[in-house]
């Protein structure tokens, strides 16, 4: 299939009618549409996108549906696509024909069971009567197929389905998002598109109608005392799902509004150094909290302190105090008190061994108690020669042992702990000083009124950032909730509806289904697996082509989870590759790649529109991009591009052997554009005089 013209008649910049023919084909397969910013290169891709799905090319993009949503709604937006001149004069003459209209003609279409050469697809918008048309005309004339369909079905089913239009017009810089999908919604509707370009989805909906007959099928069983109770539980059922759908919606929303802030609060930071804070406010905000950190640490430092400093006189008193030891120990070995006691203890011992030794009757004793005696008379001796010491302080037992270890204390480790104190609150003084001295270069710019205004601005964002993440938090947790809501619906549902009893015919539709149902979910899961591991080989290849790195793509690894398909990039350790660890331009070329793997898979031809091409490729990946994938991807490629910025002349001098039209988009006196054939060779001389681009 390719597109052999269009037609654009007051459609925004472009005034009056504007055509852009590609006739005839060649075999080569690249076009350029070639224009400066502002002059009509996405105007031209949005109106693709219009004629072919109207009021659902929403769900085309999220840039469309945005649009609509901001205009307040889909036919403020289609009054948004009329030509400002026109519309201006309209409401001045009241003017009846004001109107716009998007026409394009497609050639070598394959539709089954009917021939034809030529369609022709024209979706029209008057002003005056508020009326949106569109009609299909099959080799010139009404075909009563496409009315049986209806046009947009017919459009939907035969020619390019909208769930994967976004892999054939797309803007080249915005196609990152492939590579940036991360949350399941993302990666859902990432899933959707896959499974519509890989074939997978009409199975999928296959299934899904067979599910539904399933229900209707029990639901014939129902008596009239039974459905008003299955009228109550479909009911739950629906809105449990509407619930499920706002909940997500918001989820969406709020996500958005957290991108937002994240931006703007990034933006204002950029702003406050460059107006000369060396630090962000978080990193103020923590400044503050480490020097009241520091502050308490110095308090317990102190603390500690004035407990050694207690005992510093002992340790100042030197060998004074280590004196008074010595005579503290001669007072508990050597003092009165202890020679009393030691003389009664004996005198006690003896007069007991005297006396078991005369009930022993031995009959001559007196060698051992003379022996005894004089051992007595010696040990008294021994006590008496040595000098009484004179009691000055007589501690108990128990002092003396806490004096001891206050001893020990200072003569061992009482300097190493006094030094260690003192070197900590050494250190933390000067930390504590170096804190507080950036706190006082990040707040000395107070005076500085536009310094203040971006840092209020920037803390009232911050607010509402938490807040949105806050309530984005309880959105998940709400969607918890309805989701075991939804599926216990679902399972009471269920369960009443196995309680039917089923008439005899449709008892066996029943049965024929349930397997019918059994095989496609068999059939979905083998063609899943099989498309997962042509598409892993499929984007490998690609990678590796346009990638000039070489092995930095090592293996791809595609991963289905019920509804959700991710794509991993691994390298040669068979580690996941972090696609935010990517450059711009990386992540642009693996979408790219993706782009081509996808397509090629599909087996769709259909031709590809590219917006801004080449612009964040540095020129070995643009050289493989215009040698590679631009002669690849379609038979008939168009790209919009930005002379010298988004094709440079040297890269224009690569694609000229796959270049089959070129055309110039120039903009008039009155602020409307004109699209205009151009021969191949003269693209670049225009530029060098400035006259159209």
């Amino acid at each position: 299939m390719k597109i052999s013209s269009i037609t654009l008649h007051n459609f925004r910049i472009y005034k009056g009618s504007n055509t852009i023919s590609f006739l005839p084909f060649s075999e080569r397969n690249v076009s350029i549409i070639a224009g400066k910013n502002g002059y009509g290169k996405t105007t031209l891709l949005t109106s693709l996108i219009w004629v072919f799905y109207g009021k659902l090319m929403g769900q085309v993009e999220e840039k469309y549906r945005k649009d609509i949503k901001n205009t307040g709604g889909y036919p403020q937006y289609l009054e948004s696509l009329l030509n400002r001149d026109v519309q201006r004069k309209s409401e001045i003459n009241q003017d009846s024909n004001a109107k716009f209209y998007v026409e394009i003609e497609l050639k070598d279409v394959a539709i089954p069971a009917i021939p034809c050469e030529t369609i022709t697809i024209k979706r029209s918008y008057n002003l005056k009567d508020e009326k949106e048309s569109l009609s299909i005309l099959i080799d010139g004339i009404e075909n009563e197929l496409t009315k049986d369909v209806g046009y947009e079905l017919f459009i939907n089913d035969f020619i390019l389905p909208r769930e994967i239009a976004k892999f054939f017009f797309f803007d080249a810089e915005k196609i990152v998002s492939l590579a940036e999908a991360k949350s399941k919604d993302e990666l859902r509707s990432l899933s959707r598109a896959y499974s519509e370009v890989l074939g997978i989805k009409k199975y999928e909906e296959l299934k899904k109608n067979l599910e539904s007959l399933l229900s209707k099928l029990l639901r014939k069983g129902v008596s009239d005392s039974e459905k008003s109770k299955l009228e109550e539980l479909i009911q739950k059922e629906n809105e449990s799902v509407k619930l499920l759908e706002y909940n997500k919606e918001e989820q969406i929303e709020i996500q958005k509004e957290i991108n937002s802030h994240q931006l703007k609060s990034s933006q204002l930071q950029e702003k406050l150094i460059r107006e000369g804070n060396a630090i962000t406010l978080e990193e103020l905000v923590e400044l503050k909290a480490e020097s009241d950190r520091l502050k308490n640490e110095s308090k317990t430092i102190k603390s500690k302190l004035v407990d050694l400093l207690e005992f510093a006189p002992f340790a100042i008193a030197g060998i004074k105090f280590s004196e008074l030891r010595k005579h503290l120990n001669k007072e508990a070995s050597n003092s009165g008190l202890a020679n009393e006691v030691l003389k009664n203890e004996i005198s006690q011992f003896s007069d007991n061994l005297l006396n078991k030794l005369v009930a022993a009757k031995i009959a001559d004793d007196s060698i051992i108690r003379k022996i005894i005696s004089e051992s007595i008379q010696e040990k008294f001796d021994n006590v008496k020669l040595e000098k009484e010491t004179d009691i000055l302080i007589g501690l108990t037992d128990e002092q003396h042992l806490n004096f001891e270890a206050i001893y020990s204390n200072i003569k061992g480790a009482y300097v190493g702990q006094l030094n260690s104190i003192s070197q900590q609150e050494k250190n933390n003084r000067v930390l504590l000083s170096r804190v507080n001295h950036k706190i006082k270069q990040a707040e000395a710019r107070k005076d500085n009124h536009l310094a203040t205004k971006i840092r209020n601005q920037k803390l009232e964002i911050d607010g509402k950032l938490k807040m949105a993440n806050e309530e984005y938090n309880g959105l998940l947790i709400e969607q918890g909730t309805l989701d075991a809501m939804y599926n216990s619906n679902k399972r009471v549902l269920s369960e009443y509806e196995k309680k039917f009893k089923l008439i005899d015919t449709d008892k066996k539709k029943y049965l024929t289904t349930q397997k019918l149902l059994s095989k496609i979910n068999v059939l979905i899961s083998r063609i899943k697996e099989e498309k997962k591991y042509t598409l892993q080989k499929a984007l490998k290849l690609s990678l590796n082509r346009l990638m000039h790195k070489e092995n930095f793509i090592f293996n791809v690894k595609v991963n289905i989870d019920d509804d959700i398909m991710d794509i991993n990039l691994l390298d040669e350790n068979d580690t996941i590759i972090n696609k935010d660890t990517l450059s711009k331009g990386e992540q642009q070329l693996y979408a790219t790649a993706l782009l081509k793997a996808l397509v090629d898979e599909s087996g769709i031809q259909f031709p590809v529109f590219i917006d801004s091409p080449l612009q964040k490729f540095d020129k070995y990946h643009s050289r493989n991009i215009i040698e590679l994938f631009y002669p690849t991807i379609s038979q008939q490629v168009v790209l919009l591009p930005l002379l010298e910025k988004e094709l440079t002349e040297k890269e224009y001098t690569l694609l000229k052997p796959n270049l089959d039209k070129s055309f110039i988009i120039e903009n008039l006196d009155d602020n409307t554009s004109e699209i205009l054939s151009c021969n191949i060779s003269e693209v670049f001389d225009g530029l060098k005089t400035e006259s159209y681009v």
